[in-house]
């Protein structure tokens, strides 16, 4: 134990018989976590946060918070900014990309400062007066500074977000995707011009939390975009919306586009659909549009969410190239439009690789019931999904069928 009386430092603060410090340090978790739980029922932007983010990031930087007042405590003394500068800065700048309003963060500190006071005081009796009065202070003290760190950099965040060197960049996707000249908008960026990029056209679906009503569904849609923004990372150029964009990311060395499209659904936790193809910088005008294209085909054609590249799908694009053959093809299946469980039957058939057993559960019907819809394709249209050639035309039909349903939609 020290003896504050040999080292001239004054005597830990007491309440109720407790040494505040150390009781702080000791309760600070569970003291974090009632206050978490407090901030999601009292504050309106923060009950929008889905129980993961208040836990894994709310409830640590309030823990940071516990620690400093303890060691503040402590010391007898209020802080200096540089000791609140890491996950309590760095909780409010990830608030300020999330769109959480700053008096929202405001009102956190103030509340959970509040709620500190009351629960250390809650047990003190007439001898505590001074040491209530000293914790007091010390306790406006930190709240005064660690407000003004927080709100400077949330405030900070929110000036990178919409920066100069955002819109530089901004400028120079723009020149690369209408084919201008590029050396001169990345030179002012910074942007060292690879030889090439990967060219991604990205579908991001909807957020469970963008059903909410009001606030909450924008605020859930700008944290869909920051998290993807911030999981590109600023080697990459990006266009991003709620609902995808485009992304241009170097590709000097070999890129997992894979990869990539899982990492963007794992940080923006919603179904996202990306088609890549690789381009040189003068190219990339050309490249999106192919991109788009590759896009819109697998979300057509019921292709799972991922990566897809033109190669996933050369039949589908070549199907839906402009030529005199199309009509026609089209037209072989035109009788089934009268008979719908017919045309469905043969189309889920061709999906599932000519399985019936597979077709008949998923349409919960029994297998023969799949063979006699089959006959009647042969008998209204004369082709056999069992005859090679007759099939080939058949999965021909179907897709152009289905990219022209598409259009029209």
């Amino acid at each position: 134990m020290t003896d504050h009386s040999r080292t001239g430092s004054p005597p830990p603060l007491r309440i109720g018989g407790r040494v505040l410090y150390q009781w702080l340090l000791t309760e600070r978790r569970r003291i974090a976590r009632r206050l978490v739980e407090l901030f999601g029922r009292e504050i309106d932007a923060y009950g929008r946060l889905s129980d993961a983010e208040l836990i894994d990031n709310i409830s640590l930087a309030t823990e940071e918070n516990l620690r400093a007042i303890a060691e503040s405590l402590r010391d007898r003394r209020i802080p200096p900014t540089e000791v609140l500068v890491g996950p309590i800065t760095a909780s409010a700048a990830r608030r300020a990309g999330e769109g959480i309003p700053l008096d929202a963060v405001m009102a956190a500190y103030n509340l959970g400062m509040l709620e500190v006071w009351r629960e250390m005081v809650a047990h003190a009796d007439s001898g505590d007066m001074a040491d209530v009065l000293a914790f007091t202070e010390l306790v406006l003290g930190y709240l005064q500074r660690a407000t003004t760190a927080v709100a400077a950099a949330y405030l900070e965040e929110r000036r990178r977000i919409e920066s100069d060197e955002q819109q530089r960049r901004h400028t120079l996707i723009s020149a690369l995707l209408r084919g201008e000249p590029y050396d001169d908008p990345a030179g002012r960026a910074g942007f060292p011009m690879p030889s090439r990029f990967l060219v991604l056209r990205v579908r991001m679906g909807a957020h469970e939390d963008e059903a909410q009503p009001g606030m909450a569904a924008a605020m859930a849609a700008q944290r869909k975009v920051y998290r993807a923004s911030q999981r590109l990372g600023p080697s990459v150029l990006s266009l991003l919306d709620t609902t995808g964009g485009i992304v241009l990311v170097p590709a000097d060395e070999p890129v997992d586009g894979t990869a990539l499209a899982e990492a963007l659904h794992e940080a923006t936790d919603v179904e996202t659909t990306v088609a890549g193809v690789l381009a040189e910088p003068a190219e990339v005008a050309e490249a999106a549009r192919q991109a788009q294209e590759v896009l819109d085909l697998a979300e057509v054609f019921g292709r799972r969410p991922g990566f897809h590249r033109l190669s996933d799908l050369l039949l589908e694009y070549q199907l839906t190239r402009p030529s005199p053959a199309r009509a026609e093809l089209a037209a072989l299946l035109a009788p089934l439009d009268a008979h719908p469980d017919v045309l469905s039957t043969l189309s889920l058939y061709l999906r599932l690789g000519l399985n019936r057993r597979r077709t008949a559960s998923q349409l919960h019907v029994h297998p023969n019931t799949v063979d006699y819809r089959l006959r009647r394709t042969v008998s209204l249209t004369g082709l056999d999904p069992a005859d090679p050639t007759d099939l080939q035309k058949i999965g021909a039909a179907l897709v152009i069928r289905a990219s022209s349903q598409s259009l029209r939609t």
